[in-house]
């Protein structure tokens, strides 16, 4: 069998290059194809195949601490790839410090002032992988004080297709929000989205990354992008699969949340339309069986290190599935 291999990133513990890695160690041979979904590793997904050089620049963490973050740039600098999670990931604070009322995309704001600065006319933000929640407001303000976007034109990848109002109720539990915060946090998304030039409140993907997607499109006009759906087509995938028997995908931890436009969805829906079994390693995974089934999966598998990754692949070229 030729195993197509398209994992996403285990959040905050292996890379999809990792992940994709060590399932090919203990299957032999296969098509190794890391992927993403417009949250954190986007940029590595695509950056040899997009061409990038990497650019250093100074932003701001969550928090409002001074680093050094990357974006990708094209050889002539116009187009700027902003990984949002670079500047404003979850990854950049530690647990004891996620505070989803403070926390805010700032540093995003910079590096997309920092690449228009530098010449860039069209700025593509993957957005996902957040520790924020202020609808945008951080970025929006960084953006203003560098002078706007002077002509440059937004794409903004995104991670799920939740919309604006429901990203504290999703999404902030995990970036350290109790329940009476999340109902603060989604008060300030209202209020955000009245005083917006355009209301993003039923607009599809506006959620994304506590709402940053949708404060670039209210604001800018940005174009909203389904996340997995742009790298697949950027990484070729159709004609990867087209020559697959069967495709492994895989992400940390499956849930409710892959239904709403994450990478294994996706995976999973081109697999089935293409009539290719399709196997998901995970590091961990909330859904049933049935919701499985429902998502196109052939089967689950759980491998939450390297070697049990390394023996998943082992088992899946064998035939022996978890």
């Amino acid at each position: 069998m030729r195993m197509l291999l398209a994992p996403d990133s285990f959040k905050g513990t292996y890379s999809a290059a990792e992940v994709a890695a060590a399932i090919a160690e203990g299957m032999g041979q296969a098509d190794v194809c890391p992927v993403a979904d417009g949250g954190e590793g986007t940029l590595d997904a695509i950056r040899d195949a997009a061409a990038l050089r990497t650019v250093r620049a100074r932003a701001h963490d969550p928090l409002g601490r001074e680093i050094v973050a990357e974006y990708g740039a094209s050889a002539n600098g116009q187009v700027a790839v902003v990984e949002t999670a670079a500047a404003a990931g979850l990854d950049l604070i530690g647990p004891h410090e996620r505070d989803a009322e403070a926390a805010s995309t700032s540093g995003v704001g910079e590096l997309i002032a920092t690449a228009i600065d530098r010449g860039a006319g069209r700025v593509i933000v993957t957005v996902g992988g957040s520790a924020t929640t202020d609808g945008g407001t951080g970025a929006i303000e960084a953006i203003e004080a560098r002078g706007g976007l002077r002509g440059a034109e937004l794409t903004v990848i995104c991670d799920v297709n939740t919309k604006f109002l429901m990203a504290a109720e999703v999404y902030a539990p995990q970036k350290g929000a109790s329940p009476d915060t999340v109902a603060r946090l989604t008060d300030r998304l209202t209020r955000l989205a009245e005083a917006l030039p355009r209301d993003p409140r039923e607009v599809p993907m506006t959620g994304a990354a506590g709402g940053l997607s949708g404060g670039l499109w209210a604001r800018y006009g940005a174009k909203l992008v389904p996340g997995a759906a742009w790298v697949l087509d950027f990484l070729n995938f159709d004609d990867r699969l087209s020559r697959a028997s069967a495709v492994v995908t895989g992400e940390g931890r499956l849930d409710t949340q892959t239904f709403e436009g994450k990478l294994v969805g996706e995976v999973a829906r081109r697999a089935r339309a293409a009539d290719k079994p399709v196997h998901a390693v995970v590091g961990s995974s909330e859904l049933s069986e049935a919701q499985a089934v429902e998502l196109g999966l052939a089967s689950v598998t759980i491998a939450s290190d390297l070697p049990a990754l390394r023996a998943a692949g082992e088992r899946l070229s064998a035939g022996r599935l978890a």
